[in-house]
């Protein structure tokens, strides 16, 4: 689906990858752009920028996401693309955490990673449906396609919204609606605690927030499903559906890569 001329409905939108998805829509022509984020200053300063609407929403909250798109479309008629992009990882990676995360830590990232997804598109899709017409992008992970050592409730929640979205894409993707996952990899942004100015294009195989949200928006453009910022992760995918038993090994040895500091510390 072509921006130009679509109302974009970015979560997360505030900082980071959002942020940027929000001013590569604008700058594709994007008729009305509506910034979603938990903290109302960065929605209403991007929003600022761009001649949008921002609105202050915790995705985990039920009831805001539904005001969310109550306010998205009466400001604009109606929500074309959905973009949900809000996230969180944890604040350092925990060897052991499949072990020893609370569920406090699993229900919220349940809460933000998959179910606000879910939530949105059922305020979105019925009016998508009657149109004939719309979008639904998930920003995922590549932890989502291969999982991230030290981070297991991040990498469930991630590989859960891959799932939704082929779902969603079963379920509506022959019925004008285009449904999109994006998997990136590492991305400088808060999330993965890389600093952009001083990282990115330095590091190899780190994007900056602005390279990731061209390809992103790229693979929207282009009708694609699967949208890869990182091209290399096809290719791990591929790998770790032709022999499991071995892609689990040399995940282990990652574990044990981590342990010593030799590996990067990151996700995206």
């Amino acid at each position: 689906m072509r921006l130009e001329g679509k109302v974009v409905l970015v979560t997360g939108g505030g900082r980071g990858i959002g942020r940027a998805l929000c001013r590569e829509s604008h700058r594709r022509g994007a008729a009305g752009i509506v910034v979603a984020d938990l903290d109302a200053g960065l929605a209403a300063a991007t929003a600022s920028e761009l001649g949008g609407v921002g609105l202050q929403c915790d995705v985990a909250d039920p009831a805001a996401i539904e005001a969310m798109v109550r306010a998205a479309e009466a400001a604009y008629g109606r929500v074309d693309v959905l973009v949900s992009n809000a996230g969180f990882g944890a604040q350092a990676l925990d060897l052991d955490d499949a072990l020893s995360a609370p569920d406090a830590t699993w229900q919220r990232m349940w809460d933000v990673h998959v179910m606000a997804h879910a939530r949105a598109c059922r305020a979105v899709l019925p009016g998508m449906l009657a149109r004939g017409s719309g979008c639904l992008v998930n920003v995922a992970s590549a932890a989502g396609l291969l999982s991230q050592a030290g981070d297991t409730p991040y990498s469930a929640t991630k590989h859960a919204a891959v799932a939704l979205a082929e779902s969603l894409a079963i379920t509506c993707g022959d019925r004008g609606v285009q449904v999109s996952v994006a998997c990136p990899q590492y991305v400088a942004t808060a999330i993965t605690g890389l600093d952009e100015a001083t990282v990115a294009g330095t590091l190899p195989g780190v994007l900056t927030v602005e390279q990731a949200a061209t390809a992103i928006a790229d693979g929207v453009e282009a009708g694609r499903f699967l949208v890869l910022t990182h091209p290399e992760v096809l290719g791990y995918f591929q790998r770790k559906a032709a022999d499991y038993e071995r892609w689990l090994a040399g995940m282990r040895r990652v574990r044990d890569g981590l342990r010593s500091g030799g590996f990067l510390k990151t996700r995206d």
